[in-house]
């Protein structure tokens, strides 16, 4: 079961009605060529001892997993069949992160001009790029069949034909086949079973069922590749990165043999995650900023650079997950809710304990590298709890 478009265009106006009034949330956009200010805590009603109590929270409750990437990525997925590192990885550094209230630092710790790979984080950039196509009309209607546009082979076939882009961004299209090497039954495979038993499995009907699948999610990223004709990092820098001021330091990198063509063209697609290698490598400043114009709804000073109606279609719950949205997860009441903090909160989360926060009701962008996964609750608690 999908969402209708008349029903999905009736909540997205709604949704954009209410936010209407407060649409611009931050009083201050740092700069690119200026430090970003930051203000005591103490001008935001801060309790200082209890945020302090929140950044050291974050900085003694490190990732387990080694340091060296490498190391960690193959550990951490050695019950996938066949898988082997395809892109670039990088050894990381240690905690750090960054809490903004209405656009000022007000806490920060570690190394925050530190380029880090930050895996599936590298899919809420993703999906941008999506919107960014829609608002542009390259995509007329995210409910629109992908085989429309991307007639190449890779969505051929009675169950691949079926696939929206609506599916692919909520990771519920249940693509059939093989990208890049890749065969979708082996990426993060059932608990139960084994080769045989995975790889003859009947796929589920597109938008049934989520299941978190970089091959999926890399056929997303090849496919708008094609609707944008140039490779998504320069559309990622030319849309978003040099709008908001980021640094020049990132790289977005693809699997070493990802090259296609386009207009006669070799070009490297790239991939939504770092599981075998690749992805987002960011620093933690620009990932700040990066949620800072979510925070704003899409806006940076006086420019529009997302439209407001996709980041509240993005967050707008899937049916087969009521946590997730376009590629950003979301603390509605679910597997994944956060227990006393607010169901409008949506957040990137990638491997390792990378993660980008926005909580439009208090105003807040909250950025850590490198947390133990499953500490984010407890420290999004103290943080709130550090706000009177």
């Amino acid at each position: 079961m999908i969402l209708k478009k008349r029903n999905a265009s009736k909540i997205i106006m709604c949704l954009v009605c209410f936010n209407f009034m407060n649409a611009q949330k931050s009083d201050y956009f740092p700069d690119s060529n200026v430090l970003w200010e930051e203000k005591n805590p103490k001008e935001f009603n801060f309790n200082e001892s209890k945020l302090e109590t929140a950044v050291e929270f974050a900085q003694n409750n490190e990732y387990s997993g080694s340091r060296d990437l490498r190391i960690a990525i193959l550990k951490g997925f050695e019950k996938e069949p066949y898988h082997q590192i395809l892109g670039p990885t990088k050894k990381r550094g240690g905690p750090a992160g960054m809490i903004l209230k209405n656009g000022y630092i007000v806490a920060k710790w570690g190394d925050t001009k530190r380029v880090d790979m930050t895996f599936s984080v590298t899919k809420s950039f993703l999906s941008t790029l999506a919107g960014l196509a829609k608002d542009k009309d390259l995509i007329s209607d995210m409910n629109d069949e992908v085989i429309d546009y991307i007639w190449d082979g890779t969505f051929d076939g009675e169950h691949n034909a079926q696939i929206t882009w609506q599916q692919l961004l909520q990771q519920n299209s249940a693509w059939s086949g093989e990208l890049w090497g890749g065969k979708d039954w082996a990426d993060r495979p059932p608990k139960e079973g084994g080769v045989d038993d995975w790889r003859f499995q009947k796929p589920a009907s597109p938008g049934t069922v989520m299941e978190y699948n970089d091959v999926r999610v890399n056929v997303l990223a090849y496919s708008l590749t094609h609707v944008w004709r140039k490779p998504l990092p320069m559309v990622l820098k030319d849309e978003v990165m040099d709008k908001i001021g980021a640094s020049n330091t990132w790289r977005w990198f693809g699997y070493d043999h990802a090259w296609t063509e386009i207009d006669g063209i070799q070009m490297k697609s790239v991939t939504g995650g770092g599981h075998s290698g690749a992805g987002l490598f960011i620093n933690t400043e620009d990932m700040a900023r990066f949620g800072l114009l979510f925070l704003n709804n899409g806006r940076w000073k006086d420019e529009e650079i997302i439209s407001e109606a996709f980041i509240q279609e993005a967050i707008i719950p899937s049916i087969p997950n009521p946590n997730y949205g376009y590629m950003w997860w979301l603390n509605k009441k679910g597997s994944r809710h956060w227990k006393g903090l607010s169901e409008n909160i949506y957040y990137a989360a990638g491997f390792g304990g990378n993660f980008i926060v926005v909580d439009s009701e208090k105003d807040l962008v909250v950025v850590t590298r490198w947390l133990e996964p499953s500490k984010i609750e407890e420290f999004m608690k103290l943080v709130n709890a550090s706000l009177n």
